[in-house]
């Protein structure tokens, strides 16, 4: 199967939204339609530092998407690409359309002379952590969260 892999277009919209909807299901998000338009809405008019990339098919049926957010980085002067969202239809997956869009991520981070793509991704997700483990090395940080407060 041939993937092109290409920056989010208007264009995509419903087939984007699709494909987001189906990120979060994966992720057992709550169905959440305005979430999905907001977030299309930040990816595919740049806000945030968010850019979008979709990989398609020859006949135009998008495969996938990657969602990249650029980001400071202090201790090394340098800038990076955060991959907040990484998704494969399940009907594409096993053909190389999340390598292609990690790859294509790669070349948009030396493009911009960015230092690193950064990601999180599941500890139990074993069949996406096998993909990454080709492409990237996994780092020893633990990651948290912390609920906003007034203090």
């Amino acid at each position: 199967m041939t993937v092109l892999v290409r920056p989010v277009a208007a264009h995509d919209e419903a087939q984007w939204c699709a494909l987001y909807a189906g990120y979060r299901a994966f992720y057992r998000l709550p169905d959440d339609p305005a979430a999905v338009r907001t977030t299309w809405q930040w990816v595919s008019g740049g806000a945030h530092g968010l850019l979008g990339l979709v990989a398609e098919d020859a006949d135009g049926r998008l495969l996938g998407l990657a969602d990249l957010r650029r980001f400071a980085r202090p201790s090394s002067a340098t800038t990076g690409l955060y991959l907040d969202d990484l998704f494969t239809a399940p009907g594409s997956r096993h053909r190389g359309v999340a390598t292609a869009l990690l790859h294509e991520a790669a070349a948009v981070a030396a493009a911009e002379g960015a230092s690193v793509v950064r990601w999180i991704t599941a500890e139990d997700n074993t069949a996406a952590r096998a993909v990454y483990d080709r492409v990237a090395a996994a780092t020893p940080w633990v990651t948290y969260d912390m609920r906003p407060s007034a203090v």
